[in-house]
């Protein structure tokens, strides 16, 4: 079962951050349960086999007053992807800082691994406040103010700083492999 982990503080927000994710799980055929961070409960986080914490909008900024609902991720073994606020929070629980830098809308970013086949930029699309400042995380793609790929050197958590739900969902579902009904 894959678990979807909702960070907005407004309902609206769903349907631009977590409903475009749930379509691409249904449609990739995968068993899921979706609930906001403040419902999980420790057998939601044990029977996830991938994590996908999502993201939110510019000024919905909670969930980084919460961070002691996320304290479970370190000792999580399986794979995790954060997009957006999700990439904060993972960098944020494993002691890295945030910067203010504002990216809106579409962009290019370089990868520094092969992630979408041969290419080695992609256009993405961007709504961010924040960016990671990391030091222990590796950066798999960046663009020219934010890294916007990272991975944590031993485990599979990974953080996307742009919203592959609206596009580049081909990074979701290669994410979503492995997963079984």
């Amino acid at each position: 079962m894959m678990l979807l982990i909702q960070i907005h503080s407004l309902q609206f927000h769903y349907y631009e951050f977590v409903k475009p994710i749930e379509d691409i799980l249904r449609a990739n055929h995968i068993s899921f349960i979706s609930k906001h961070y403040k419902h999980l409960s420790e057998i939601d986080i044990t029977n996830a086999k991938k994590i996908i914490i999502g993201g939110t909008s510019l000024k919905d900024n909670t969930f980084l007053n919460d961070l002691s609902y996320f304290q479970w991720i370190p000792s999580y073994k399986g794979n995790i992807l954060g997009i957006c606020g999700g990439m904060h929070l993972l960098g944020l629980i494993y002691n890295e800082s945030l910067e203010k830098k504002q990216e809106i809308g579409l962009h290019k970013i370089i990868l520094e691994t092969i992630l979408f086949g041969e290419k080695d930029e992609i256009e993405v699309y961007e709504l961010h406040n924040y960016c990671l400042k990391p030091s222990t995380f590796s950066i798999l793609a960046h663009s020219k103010k934010c890294p916007q790929i990272i991975k944590h050197p031993k485990k599979p958590h990974y953080g996307v700083l742009f919203h592959p739900e609206v596009r580049n969902k081909q990074l979701i579902a290669s994410f979503l492999k492995g997963i079984e009904e």
